[in-house]
């Protein structure tokens, strides 16, 4: 039965809103932005348009990071070009890439020794999230366990610039904190430099002083809600605040000047805006680098500390700056509108003379790349080709951000993916991506899951609900102790969008997520039963005691800072597990988990398929043995995909009027 958005869907939402914890009738306080017109939507024509092959989605090779080498010879490129994220070396100036290292288990987060040859990784084993530090050779060779300890995990390493240190990141298995730790890179010797109390807590090293005596480093609260930077003596472990005169809630260190004089770091705005700063550890001031209304992102400095970088994340979409520290003034680099800095904060970077800025680039039409931009000529130099020649914007429908309110009158931001070839008659079915975290955005980024289903004529929507980073504070807490309350809102609202465009049937939308995304499809089906006819959870909760209860230790301290306490605020934990509303499921539900999960346990998915089978709806299961949260391995990404594909177009299937150009396999 094709079910409108008309008046008593409304009026259900209504109802809603009246009972939920954390509404305001006036809406979320975000950045301004125009609202869409549904109707201004628009499908391209695409003559001879059809499906991407799933496959291919993935032999268009990823990268989650690089780095450059000191002397500005090489860049380090975590990437799968065998289908594993291994370490690829390659010149600078471009070429084909040299394989360094090779494993079947993923390695990323890549540092050089000081004199460039030797490089610092991270890896661990089918996806337990337990990491170890590596080194190998520049110049290839062995690669070699600095840590090998099996009841701690170890990441986010630094050197010191003399190369006597190795700094890192060091969280015992059984417990929640994460401490500041120092390696002795000749004798492999290690000492834990701080000693968190507080469960909630993390430490996290960002650099050296130019002496090496001492480290700066971030302490920050599992929930990102507060931050500070700190100073931590090298020989004594003696820790003192960094920033002095100095009163926001928020501060994170990015990187220090090499003239030690600077601190490039985030600070929150008395309104609740993460900005990009300098401050001066000589006068102990702070400088704002180019306000604005959307969340920044601070980075990193020139070799000469005459320049810093830093990001702004407007709307999904990433600007790059350039600030010169002298004249006081920020340029906007001029590079192609999409998301163009790395996942660990390591890129875009100056190359070590100064002339050029390394950075990635994607979009939700261009697969992932490494360019160089000469600050001088301001020429653009593409420096890998990961793609895959099927894969580019003629066969992959463009992106667009559209805003719409939610049933509170807050505004949504969402990317969308129109299918080529539609025909505005209400017959085309959609499906909303429902993102991690749920403190995370979704950014104009290549999406395999979105490009799969907009060549086969789905619309595809990918909200950034309340709780999403990007828009500021009070936006981000608007779920705290009503997740799957409020922003399930926002998404229903999408889908009410969708609907309004004229082209989207009302009866067959589905919705997909992975982590906070699966645990938010599985409420979805179950607390908008009238919305959503279908569903794909990857590795989402189904409830949240039974997560407490098989949780590490540093995801219970997140938990708790998200909905508090599992025995005092036990009602609050049952109004948001899916599981007390498993009863009103009507669609289907497809769940796909990892057995190494240490996020999400196998529990959560074992869980929703027993009790949806329990009460005869249609729920089925595929368990991946090698892969923990999320998918890593291209075999299992491709499966898991065409998985996905294939639920949708069985549980929403076609009708025999729809005139959508693509081939629906």
């Amino acid at each position: 039965m094709k079910v409108a958005f008309g008046p008593p869907l409304l009026l259900a939402m209504a109802t809603w809103v009246c009972t939920s914890n954390t509404w305001a009738d006036s809406g979320i306080a975000a950045p301004a932005r125009a609202l869409t017109e549904p109707r201004q939507v628009e499908s391209l024509r695409q003559p001879g348009a059809s499906a991407v092959p799933i496959a291919d989605l993935f032999y268009a090779r990823g990268s989650y990071d690089a780095s450059v080498a000191p002397f500005g010879r090489d860049l380090v490129i975590s990437t799968n070009l065998t289908g594993r994220h291994n370490l690829w070396l390659m010149p600078v100036t471009g070429g084909f890439p040299l394989q360094l290292t090779r494993s079947d288990e993923r390695q990323w987060g890549t540092v050089f020794s000081p004199d460039g040859n030797t490089i610092v990784f991270a890896s661990d084993h089918a996806g337990a999230e337990m990491f170890d530090l590596y080194s190998v050779p520049r110049a290839g060779g062995p690669a070699v366990n600095l840590t090998s300890t099996e009841n701690a995990t170890e990441s986010g390493a630094i050197f010191s610039p003399d190369g006597r240190w190795l700094a890192f990141g060091k969280r015992l298995k059984t417990g929640p904190s994460a401490n500041v730790a120092v390696m002795d890179f000749a004798s492999h010797q290690v000492r834990v430099l701080t000693d968190e109390k507080q469960p909630a807590m993390q430490w996290n090293p960002v650099a050296f002083s130019s002496d090496t005596t001492e480290i700066i480093a971030n302490r920050q609260e599992i929930t990102g809600a507060t931050s500070t930077v700190w100073r931590i003596n090298v020989a004594t472990g003696t820790a003192k605040p960094a920033l002095r005169n100095v009163k926001s809630r928020a501060d994170l260190a990015v990187d220090r000047s090499p003239d030690g004089r600077w601190l490039s770091l985030i600070t929150e705005t008395p309104t609740g805006q993460r900005q990009a700063a300098l401050y001066d550890m000589r006068s102990d001031r702070m400088v704002l680098l180019h306000p604005d209304d959307w969340e920044q992102q601070a980075g990193h400095f020139s070799s000469d500390s005459a320049h810093v970088l830093f990001v702004s994340h407007v709307d999904g979409r990433q600007i790059v700056y350039r600030y010169d520290i002298g004249a006081d003034r920020a340029e906007v680099l001029p590079f192609t509108p999409g998301a163009n800095a790395d996942y660990f904060g390591k890129l875009p970077a100056f190359t070590p003379d100064g002339k050029h800025v390394v950075f990635p680039h994607e979009s939700g039409t261009q697969t992932i790349d490494y360019w160089s931009y000469d600050l001088e000529s301001a020429q653009l130099t593409q420096l890998t080709r990961l793609g895959l020649a099927s894969i580019g914007p003629g066969s992959v429908p463009p992106t667009r951000i559209v805003h719409y309110r939610s049933a509170d009158g807050t505004v949504i931001s969402a990317l969308l993916w129109v299918p080529f070839n539609a025909a505005r008659d209400g017959s085309s079915p959609a499906v909303l991506l429902a993102h991690g975290g749920p403190t995370g955005q979704t950014e104009d980024r290549f999406d395999a899951n979105a490009v799969a289903l907009a060549s086969r004529g789905y619309f595809v929507l990918a909200p950034n609900p309340r709780g999403s980073t990007g828009y500021g504070r009070a936006f981000e807490e608007a779920n705290r102790r009503d997740l799957g309350g409020g922003d399930l809102q926002d998404y229903v609202a999408g889908a009410r969008f969708l609907a309004e465009t004229g082209y989207v049937d009302s009866s067959r939308i589905g919705i997909t997520g992975t982590s906070y995304g699966g645990f938010m499809t599985i409420m979805a089906l179950g607390r908008a039963p009238e919305v959503f006819a279908a569903g794909v959870e990857v590795c989402g909760i189904t409830n949240w005691v039974s997560m407490y209860e098989r949780g590490s230790p540093a995801l219970r301290a997140y938990q708790v800072g998200l909905i508090g306490d599992p025995v005092k605020d036990r009602a609050v934990y049952e109004a948001s597990s899916p599981l007390t509303y498993l009863s009103q499921v009507r669609g289907s539900l497809l769940a796909l988990q990892g057995d190494m999960d240490i996020r999400v346990p196998k529990h959560e998915a074992e869980l929703v398929v027993a009790t949806l089978q329990k009460l005869g709806r249609t729920v089925e299961a595929k368990y991946y043995p090698d892969e923990g949260h999320g998918f890593f391995k291209r075999e299992n990404q491709i499966d898991a995909l065409e998985r996905t594909v294939a639920w949708f177009d069985q549980h929403m299937p076609k009708h025999a009027t729809a005139t959508h150009g693509q081939d629906s396999r």
